[in-house]
């Protein structure tokens, strides 16, 4: 291989530490070479070869860092990814890529200007149960697809997550911004632009200083799309229900991804990405059942394509046109609950 991209990692909680590093560190690809965090023990804990900082200005004045994952709080996304574009770096953004459409625009724009890539970690696109519906849908198992509901649930009542900064008000802070992304792209990327945007978006937990329930239906002209997130359901049984002109689908159950790299398991192993059996969806169709065996989860791609764009040109999975469209409905979203209204697109 005769490029390695140097990269550097902004912040060190679940996202950089879990999601990131691993697949980096085991990718040749890639060498993680710097990473700015309030946590020197846990990077150092992690790889002591890689070199620490305390502040992400420090990063950003590396001329050796080619590309910067900004994985901090949701309020410093567009401030981080400007400054690192500003040193004419590649820039991966955690999810929300921004607050509102005119800041994704400006930082979008500002790429353009620098000749850099800037994308949003949209990892959910590599999850298994959604390649699962990916293949479904491609070879028409269901027929004309009417009806689709995906969800996002956790049981996450706010006593046992209080130190958390995900648990304070802050801009940007709440469901519809760290787990909406996720339902909402994965919709956006099957079906393109909506015709109207409907939402109620609500605190529903007791204490809650943050949105922690949407209830989100895109209008399309020739079916039915809900996504919806609550932190008050304690199993998920309900993440996907499609129902198309010659059968449903329905499947419970998250992908083991995160499960595993919480575990320190890395994505090299055998069968990473292996879905259990009883976490597999059932068809129905013809008066009959199916238990439809589960692709593998895998977010290799996600890093293999920033590669590709950055030496070879090549066009990003997450394009702009996604990250602009996506900031887009979720302003249309917040507009609609906030006036009882549905919002054109």
């Amino acid at each position: 291989m005769s490029t390695v991209i140097n990269v550097g990692l902004v912040g060190f909680g679940l996202s950089g530490r879990y999601f990131h590093a691993s697949f980096l560190s085991v990718n040749p690809k890639f060498r993680l070479k710097k990473i700015a965090s309030s946590r020197p023990d846990a990077v150092r804990e992690f790889d002591a070869s890689i070199e620490w900082v305390a502040t992400p200005d420090e990063l950003f004045a590396d001329p050796a860092i080619d590309l910067v994952f900004i994985c901090s709080p949701n309020e410093t996304h567009v401030e981080y990814a400007r400054k690192a574009l500003e040193h004419r770096k590649h820039v991966v953004v955690e999810k929300p890529f921004a607050i509102t459409e005119p800041e994704a625009i400006q930082l979008l724009e500002l790429a353009q200007r620098q000749g850099c890539m800037a994308t949003a970690y949209q990892n959910r696109r590599w999850d298994s149960d959604f390649l699962t519906i990916k293949r479904l849908l491609a070879d028409g198992s269901l027929g004309t697809l009417i009806e689709y509901e995906g969800r996002y649930d956790r049981f996450s009542p706010v006593a046992l997550q209080a130190h958390s900064w995900k648990e304070k008000a802050a801009l940007g802070r709440g469901s519809l911004y760290n787990l909406g992304p996720h339902v909402l792209d994965q919709a956006l990327h099957l079906f393109g632009k909506p015709d109207t945007v409907e939402a109620s978006i609500r605190m529903i937990r007791p204490d809650s200083q943050v949105v922690d329930y949407f209830d989100i239906k895109l209008g399309y002209a020739d079916k039915a799309v809900r996504l919806k997130s609550s932190l008050l359901v304690y199993q998920n049984q309900l993440r996907y229900s499609l129902h198309g002109t010659e059968g449903s689908f329905l499947k419970g159950g998250l992908d083991v991804q995160e499960e595993l790299l919480r575990q320190n398991h890395f994505p090299n192993q055998a069968d990473w990405g292996t879905e259990p059996k009883d976490r597999w969806g059932t068809l129905y169709r013809n008066g009959q059942s199916e238990v439809i065996e589960s692709e593998a989860g895998n977010y290799t791609p996600f890093y293999d394509n920033l590669y590709d764009v950055i030496v070879n040109g090549a066009e990003l999975a997450i394009t702009p046109a996604d990250i602009q469209q996506l900031a887009r409905v979720i302003d249309l979203a917040q507009a609609s609950s906030q006036s009882k209204r549905t919002m054109s697109f």
